[in-house]
């Protein structure tokens, strides 16, 4: 099996400190920490887990695009190694990154309807 779980949601927002606001307040999630990424963003987490994972959307970009306001899915990997073998041998794309801080390796593939999925390893 590639996966064990399910790591969190990303959306992007319109307005992000509205959505930061709104998960606090509704949901009762809390605002922790996040790598140094380039987007602008939070990490909402639910107790210790970073669950929904927010991040601005650019000014005039059309929320109707790519996937939505749901940009990815993540999961947690078991087997990197086993992963990519797995995808070259189905002649599925895939591209790699690594998170600064943590140095995770991140997997991102593209399901059949278009929503892209990260396995973090």
């Amino acid at each position: 099996m590639p996966v064990d779980q399910l790591q969190h949601v990303n959306i992007r927002c319109a307005d992000v400190e509205a959505a930061r606001d709104f998960y606090v307040q509704v949901v009762g999630l809390t605002v922790g920490p996040r790598p140094p990424f380039a987007s602008v963003g939070y990490w909402m987490f639910l107790g210790d887990q970073p669950v929904v994972h927010l991040v601005q959307r650019p000014p005039g970009e059309d929320p109707k695009t790519g996937t939505g306001n749901l940009d990815h899915v993540g999961f947690r990997g078991v087997d990197i190694e086993g992963t990519r073998a797995g995808l070259r041998a189905a002649g599925i794309p895939f591209r790699e990154q690594v998170v600064p801080r943590d140095g995770t390796t991140q997997i991102f593939v593209v399901d059949p309807d278009g929503l892209k999925v990260e396995l973090n390893f």
